[in-house]
């Protein structure tokens, strides 16, 4: 520091001054470096956060993508035979605490039933219709088979009579030779033979014969063309309505 001697500012201010100006030129990039250095861990801090939630949303579309497969892959019905064995699972809970308790399932579930739904219930009964008549053969004859296996009422006494003359011969394979071996009861025959008249009589029932009316035009020949006709009239009967009624007044042209 050069000072003028006609200056009255002392040497030693003079000095004071120098040093304080020093240290703040040398406090000034220190803490310029320091808020670079936090600024730059605060942007690698963000970036990290994005790498995890970039990492974390690439996950879970992985696995949404495998719950998609899975659901694609399953049948179409899928959903409603889960909740049929959900609530099959419910109902085996409630008999299993009804048990422990020593109450009867079936009284409990009607107890929690309102009258509103009972009502309603009942009402759907009453329109169900438990002959659902011919639909095809195949039909009818699953409800023959069903309605002659609920009419069976097995011998066990007999059964194992059978098992213990026969042994594993009674549970034949492919390779058995068991034709003409058994000889039915005089008992079984009789409950065939009972069966049958009574799918005979049945079946007399529903293909009796219609009572002839006198009063009817007779418009046919014999049986067969009797039937031709009536069935030509069920189907064309409103077409030809007008032509039968002009042939019979004369008028037809």
């Amino acid at each position: 520091c050069v000072v003028p001697v006609s200056s009255p500012v002392p040497v030693a201010e003079c000095g004071l001054f120098q040093g304080s100006s020093g240290s703040e030129d040398e406090a000034r990039p220190g803490t310029a470096a320091a808020a670079a250095a936090q600024k730059r861990e605060e942007r690698l801090r963000k970036f990290r956060e994005l790498h995890m939630k970039r990492n974390e949303a690439r996950k879970l579309n992985h696995q949404e993508v495998v719950e998609e497969d899975k659901r694609l892959k399953l049948p179409p019905n899928w959903e409603a035979k889960k909740a049929r064995l959900e609530w099959e699972l419910r109902v085996e809970e409630k008999k299993k605490e009804c048990a422990a308790r020593g109450e009867d399932y079936e009284r409990v579930k009607l107890l929690e039933i309102s009258a509103e739904d009972a009502e309603r219930w009942e009402r759907k009964k009453k329109r169900k219709n438990p002959d659902l008549g011919f639909s095809d053969y195949a039909a009818a004859q699953l409800r023959q088979y069903q309605r002659l296996t609920r009419q069976i009422k097995p011998d066990l006494e007999q059964y194992e009579k059978l098992k213990e003359q026969y042994g594993e011969a009674l549970y034949p394979t492919s390779d058995s030779l068991l034709h003409g071996t058994h000889v039915p009861s005089k008992e079984g025959v009789d409950r065939m033979v009972a069966d049958l008249e009574k799918q005979i009589e049945k079946r007399d029932k529903y293909s009796r014969r219609r009572p002839y009316n006198d009063d009817a035009d007779i418009d046919y020949i014999n049986e067969r063309n009797a039937k031709f006709n009536k069935k030509a009239e069920r189907f064309y009967g409103k077409y030809t309505a007008e032509i039968k009624q002009n042939l019979e007044r004369g008028t037809a042209v």
